[in-house]
């Protein structure tokens, strides 16, 4: 189990705890470059004009007074003139997330792109969260977004939830779901019943889950003026979740007509179609699903893992038609975020997963005496030309100390080598020792690497 961090939403791990942040980083990795998306990384700092571009999240956003008295110096201007982020486009600030981010890189770099673009990016962000598990002030995200230059088709929507499917049934997780909507059905819905401030009824609807339906019925009729009929028709196209394309013919059975309803209903039966064919069991279409940030057109995603639903989403994301843009020039996206540090802290707490040992290290070669730390050396070189992890120990103890040495670090292999040069290595678990060339010898394939095993 993680141990409490020292400074509460900053979380460190024990390195036995990294090894699983990195099985589920290299999974990752490996899941994303086999569909082809290419690794980039940004800056951590962004103006924050930037960050704010399409939605009011201030309260999340980690000011820099030193990097921005530093910037104003070059420039001339007062130090300390801007240590608040709020209120000046210009202040610097860390980011929040790595959308954003990302459309800004699309928009300096286009020239440089061929589109579509596909890139995954695993970061640190920062946001100012209230700290509690799943909640960190700095954690790490991995994404994947496709890029269009003027256009994007909606194949693309279908693709990217696809991989992300694929990539979290690689990692040792629990069962999970990606619960699917799209706003276009969502806004055309409202719409239709006359609620014309489609954003704020999506943030409402946004809040279903942490507040209840009474209270967003309360929220929609006192903040939007919606009346009794029109919070209880949205809330009742919130009700709607199917694990087929059968939420078309209950959506439509509440009698609503728009266009942009009919759009959106399209696009988000293509998704779903394509996920009961090719991962049966991991989508759902929920209708009361949002996202809150303004930047999203189409479809929506966020995934629960089955069980752990009180952890909130683990990957979230959807379509973004305006986020990137260059005077008339506009690159429409769809990407997918996952929360690394949530994923990995439920794995942790919750003993769902486990390295099989605390370190890379494979073998130790131990000393006879300190003038064989030259010989022990020749030894290690040969193993780790081979792949082999290999540690040569720092003093020529007793044995049975180098031993318990090995056993402390979870070592599995200690390695003898007597005054004639015969070489034998020791398995410490079973207490079996065989006779052993550094130039041929090599672990059962389990133990060469450090493996995390899904409990």
């Amino acid at each position: 189990m993680a141990r409490t961090a020292s400074l509460s939403g900053f979380p460190e791990w024990l390195p036995e705890e990294r090894l699983v942040e990195l099985h589920v980083l290299d999974t990752l990795r490996r899941v994303f470059e086999l569909h082809g998306f290419s690794s980039i990384e940004t800056r951590a700092v962004e103006t924050v004009g930037q960050l704010l571009r399409k939605g009011e999240i201030d309260k999340e956003v980690y000011g820099l007074s030193r990097l921005q008295d530093d910037d104003d110096s070059a420039a001339g201007t007062a130090p300390g003139a801007a240590k608040s982020p709020k209120g000046d486009p210009h202040a610097l600030a860390l980011h929040f997330d790595l959308t954003v981010p990302f459309a800004r890189y699309v928009v300096e770099n286009a020239g440089y792109l061929a589109f579509p673009f596909r890139r995954y990016q695993i970061q640190k962000v920062w946001r100012g969260e209230r700290p509690q598990e799943g909640r960190a002030r700095e954690f790490t995200q991995a994404d994947i977004d496709i890029v269009g230059d003027g256009e994007l088709p909606f194949r693309y929507d279908v693709e990217i939830a696809l991989v992300i499917a694929e990539a979290l049934s690689a990692l040792p997780i629990p069962a999970f779901l990606l619960r699917i909507n799209n706003r276009k059905l969502a806004e055309g819905f409202y719409n239709g019943i006359g609620l014309t401030d489609t954003a704020g009824v999506l943030r409402s609807i946004d809040k279903l889950e942490k507040i209840g339906p009474a209270k967003v019925a309360d929220l929609l009729k006192s903040e939007l003026g919606a009346t009794d009929e029109q919070a209880q028709s949205a809330l009742k196209l919130a009700s709607i979740r199917t694990g087929d394309t059968s939420f078309v013919e209950q959506v439509r059975a509440l009698g609503v007509s728009n266009e942009l309803l009919e759009e959106g209903l399209t696009e988000l039966e293509q998704v779903i179609a394509a996920a009961v064919q090719r991962a049966p069991g991991k989508v759902v279409a929920d209708l009361s699903i949002a996202r809150g940030l303004d930047y999203y057109t189409g479809t929506v995603v966020e995934t629960v893992l089955v069980g752990h639903e009180q952890l909130g989403s683990i990957c979230s994301g959807g379509r973004y038609d305006a986020l990137a843009s260059k005077g008339n020039r506009k690159f429409p996206g769809v990407g997918l975020s996952i929360g690394v540090t949530r994923l990995v802290s439920r794995i942790l707490s919750q003993e769902l997963a486990k390295a099989t040992r605390s370190v890379p290290t494979a073998v130790l070669v131990a000393l006879n005496s300190d003038d064989s730390w030259g010989a022990a050396q020749d030894v290690a070189a040969e193993l780790r030309s081979r792949g082999i992890a290999t540690e040569v120990a720092a003093k020529a103890e007793k044995f049975g100390k180098q031993i318990k040495f090995a056993d402390r670090r979870g070592i599995p292999f200690v390695w003898f080598t007597d005054d004639d040069g015969k070489h034998q290595v020791k398995d410490i678990r079973s207490g079996e020792q065989v006779d052993a060339d550094p130039a041929t010898w090599a672990p059962a394939a389990e133990d060469l690497h450090v493996r995390v095993l899904k409990a």
